[in-house]
């Protein structure tokens, strides 16, 4: 994997400290979280700071790790600059689908860094195909794609049956920004990796048929 990036780093930190603040002021949580009600209101910081804001210490070292592991794939494909702009526009497109799919939910919340994380792996799925991961509970190594189209379609199934307190959409949503940013960025993907970009349109394609179609 190499050395940690100076601006993973950065990320890494902004997360810690403003997590670390969300923590112990429940005020300070409150105001920059991400809420239906607060959005609509026309508080549109809640769509970023909530980025940076989580639960408890579990979740933001679950998702710090992610990144940890993903940010080195996309930064040496893209640069320092498209990896920030992967990174920021994942977490808005996935609260953008959290507002889309909860827009009359006026109490409901969410914070984490879940969607820019997953935009991060979407985009380091989509640069290095051949990648590998090693899952706790599977003794060998899967392709990173399996893992991306199965962790989607999860969501689906997350969102359609409201499971667990997560926000499943904000996930998807954030996927959806770093396969759409990254292709855009990276146009020779269609070219280099058409199957893999075509694999990755599956459950985003899924989840577009269910809502039209009234099944989710």
């Amino acid at each position: 994997m190499g050395n940690i990036d100076l601006i993973t780093i950065i990320i890494i930190g902004a997360n810690v400290l403003v997590s670390l603040k969300g923590f112990n002021d429940f005020s300070f949580f409150e105001k920059y979280k991400f809420n239906i009600g607060g959005v609509r209101r026309g508080e549109q910081v809640r769509m970023l700071s909530s980025g940076f804001l989580h639960v408890d210490e579990m979740h933001l070292f679950f998702n710090m790790f992610t990144l940890y592991f993903f940010a080195n794939p996309v930064i040496a494909h893209l640069g320092t600059f498209n990896f920030v702009l992967v990174y920021f526009g994942s977490l808005v497109f996935g609260n953008l689908l959290s507002l889309y799919f909860h827009k009359e939910e006026y109490h409901y919340s969410a914070v984490g860094a879940s969607g820019a994380v997953t935009g991060i792996l979407y985009a380091a799925i989509l640069l290095n195909p051949s990648m590998k991961l090693y899952m706790f509970f599977i003794p060998i190594p899967i392709p990173a794609y399996l893992f991306g189209i199965g962790y989607l379609l999860y969501s689906i199934y997350g969102m359609k049956r409201r499971v667990g307190n997560i926000g499943h959409d904000a996930h998807f949503g954030g996927a959806i920004g770093g396969y759409v940013i990254t292709l855009i960025l990276a146009p020779w993907l269609f070219k280099e990796h058409l199957i893999m970009v075509v694999l990755l349109a599956i459950p985003i394609a899924l989840l577009y048929v269910m809502r039209k179609t009234g099944r989710i």
